[in-house]
């Protein structure tokens, strides 16, 4: 795979206890996590890991500023039988 690529995950994806917290804390769902393994950009990262970043049409406020864009980017480590993600970051635009 070339940093970069898109590729579908056909594993099971799993999001840790603090994976969880930080989609609360950043505004993403678990669900928008989960299409952002599944279908968005893939880049390489720190400690053998894979950041996956997915576009999202907001078009909504956040932190008191409207945004049209949400962008989640979840940081995930692959195992040969799932896709576990070990945190989440968002960034709007």
């Amino acid at each position: 795979m070339k940093e970069g690529e898109k590729m579908a995950s056909r594993k099971p994806i799993r999001l840790t206890n603090h994976a969880r917290e930080q989609c609360v804390e950043r505004g993403a769902t678990e669900d928008e996590v989960q299409q952002a393994v599944m279908y968005g950009a893939r880049e390489i990262a720190k400690y053998d890991r894979i950041l996956c970043r997915y576009n999202i049409t907001f078009g909504q406020t956040w932190h008191g500023k409207r945004y049209q864009i949400k962008q989640v980017a979840p940081v995930i480590k692959e195992t040969a039988t799932e896709a576990i993600v070990v945190t989440v970051y968002t960034f709007f635009f």
